[in-house]
């Protein structure tokens, strides 16, 4: 493909380039029904390298790929200090890819990238992370014609070809489990998961949201807790975690945000949003102005009834406490709360491959094998 230009810019320096660089997705799947159009402000925070805590550790670079006067492609490249901390590791990151099915103008993009992650010290490329395992995460493999749901991510089905001549192959995989609510539940499955309370002094509530604060706080030591040895894991820090927590808030119905205590100690919880990409995907725009405003808030209320099912976004227990078996009993809950409000079920997203734990809870519950899967590719440089 001749014609080829890249320009590499700064979003404070270029604005130009940066909204170009935001309004690429709405060409590349003008014409695919699954996809669902993000709120550009929700876009805008991910990418506020002066608002957002993730960018007091990280750094993160930015091109555009264009033939002759056509906006072809873009990507993001990114260095997180705390990940390689964390990990004792040299890897950087790749994100924000979009492309047009050219390998000319892909290979292009992520040489740029990975020339930029070279000068920075590091010595591979990971992703798509967008920006980081914390976010949106992991390149489609199958299953397309689906929409999906809150926070996951969708790209067409040429990307894996691309990056995979590109010099990219698997990591890992992350997969995503369907759930369909039942008709109501097996007696013996209820009475078993009420013996697994009894015996562990385990009780479960809700979120108080008019007790914000201490709640994320008690959240946030269970989550850095839980997750420290999962692959990939990075832990946030108070201004990341409340950033996070903030920018959730209003999406969240705390009917599906439980907190598991052994007596009085928080001991685990999860957390499930409701699919608002059923409400996006009828405001193609990704405006929220003038009318998109009032189709997000009116889909947003259980009873209005415009959202039918969940994601069951993070779930977890402190090591500690996992031999008691409550994992699956979280997912109990999630369905009975769902059968409380009418609801017809969601999804499980998204667990590692190699979860062993996760995956045997997830069996009780969900359709088996998983009906989506996410790759995570990386590149020695």
């Amino acid at each position: 493909m001749s014609g080829l230009s890249f320009v590499e810019f700064s979003p404070a320096e270029n604005k130009r380039e940066f909204k170009k660089f935001i309004n690429l997705p709405w060409k590349i799947y003008k014409d695919d029904p699954a996809w669902v159009a993000p709120l550009k402000l929700t876009v805008l925070d991910n990418l506020d390298l002066k608002k957002n805590p993730f960018y007091k550790h990280a750094k993160i670079c930015f091109w555009n790929a264009y033939k002759g006067k056509e906006h072809v492609g873009r990507i993001a490249a990114v260095v997180d200090e705390r990940h390689n901390e964390f990990h004792n590791e040299t890897t950087g990151f790749f994100g924000f890819f979009e492309c047009i099915n050219n390998l000319e103008v892909a290979k292009g993009l992520l040489s740029r990238a990975e020339a930029w992650l070279q000068k920075q010290g590091m010595t591979a490329s990971r992703g798509p992370a967008n920006p980081s395992f914390n976010h949106e995460v992991g390149l489609l493999v199958d299953n397309f014609k689906s929409p999906p749901f809150v926070m996951m991510t969708h790209n067409p089905p040429y990307y894996a070809d691309l990056l995979e001549q590109a010099g990219y192959g698997k990591v890992k995989d992350l997969l995503a489990f369907n759930m369909d609510r039942p008709e109501q539940f097996d007696s013996r499955i209820s009475k078993i998961f009420q013996k697994v309370k009894e015996k562990g002094n385990i009780s479960f509530r809700p979120i108080d949201m008019k007790n914000f604060k201490e709640e994320v706080r008690l959240i946030k030591d269970i989550y850095n807790s839980a997750w420290e040895k999962n692959w990939g894991f990075v832990p946030m820090d108070d201004e990341e975690f409340d950033h996070m927590a903030k920018s959730l808030k209003d999406v969240m119905w705390p009917e599906f945000c439980m907190i598991a205590f052994s007596g009085k100690e928080p001991i685990g919880f999860s957390l499930s949003l409701p699919n608002i990409n059923e409400v996006l995907i009828n405001n193609p725009s990704g405006k929220l102005l003038p009318f998109g405003i009032f189709k997000l808030l009116k889909g947003l209320k259980p009873k209005n009834k415009k959202i039918r099912r969940v994601r069951v976004i993070t779930l977890g227990v402190k090591p500690e406490f996992r031999r008691l078996g409550i994992a699956p009993v979280f997912y109990y809950e999630a369905f009975k709360a769902a059968e409380r409000l009418g609801l017809d079920g969601g999804e499980l997203s998204w667990i590692l491959e190699d979860n062993v734990e996760m995956l045997h809870a997830i069996q009780i519950f969900a359709g088996v094998p998983p009906y989506k899967t996410y790759r995570i590719l990386e590149k020695s440089l």
